[in-house]
């Protein structure tokens, strides 16, 4: 499978090229576009930005000294993003702290000129790839979060308790509600979670991260129930 199959088809890839160079960004902009993928061309930093750059996943191929903001100044900007895109530099001449900086605030990769085609190729795909995984991860945790946000008090505290190994007698004591009440508290914790076993539960519980008040942090091996 391409990395163009792997994205989504609402929100096809971009390449946004920027460049100060025309006779370079046409013959990126050939190369890319054989190759299968959208290729938006600017000459410089403000056109992009004036052009808006959307929602349209992808990454940008950004050039480092151009007239006007460089492209450092517009990963600085991007890097504020929630959601930044890939970048990837290409340019004629650069100084070592140049790239340095560049690579510390996330570059997918840099690039000098004349290009070596095949290795652009072969970085842009891994970058792509890479995105759409992130991209992935962030609305699965999204959605974890929405299904946690959908419990009420007293199912937080019970799946809180749940997953901490407390048996249903122990929640019914702490809780001081009916046994047959916990149960139905953890039904429907399973259900609006949208898990079917308990290690499932818990697993979500690991990706949310979700941070205990003191309340819960009494030890259950120490309670005595008959």
């Amino acid at each position: 499978m391409n990395v163009i199959e792997l994205q989504d088809k609402a929100e096809p890839a971009v390449i946004r090229i920027v460049d100060d160079d025309p006779s370079f960004r046409r013959a990126l902009q050939r190369l890319l576009q054989t190759t299968g993928y959208r290729v938006l061309d600017y000459s410089s930093v403000g056109d992009m930005l004036l052009s808006g750059i959307g929602n349209e996943s992808g990454c940008i191929i950004l050039d480092i000294n151009m007239p006007g903001p460089s492209g450092l100044d517009l990963q600085e900007m991007l890097v504020a993003d929630a959601h930044p895109l890939p970048i990837i530099f290409i340019t004629g001449e650069a100084t070592v702290s140049d790239s340095i900086r560049a690579m510390k605030a996330g570059a997918a990769d840099f690039f000098c000129k004349p290009l070596d085609s095949q290795a652009l190729l072969s970085t842009l795909d891994k970058t792509l790839r890479d995105a759409a995984c992130k991209r992935q991860k962030s609305k699965d945790l999204s959605d974890l979060e929405a299904r946690y946000a959908s419990l009420t008090s007293r199912e937080k505290e019970v799946l809180a308790m749940v997953t901490r190994g407390a048996l249903n007698k122990q929640i019914s004591a702490k809780l001081s509600v009916a046994e047959r009440t916990v149960k139905a508290h953890r039904a429907r914790v399973m259900e609006k979670m949208e898990v079917k076993t308990l290690a499932e539960l818990v697993h979500v519980v690991e990706k949310l991260h979700i941070e205990s008040d003191s309340v819960y942090e009494t030890s259950f091996n120490s309670a005595r129930f008959s």
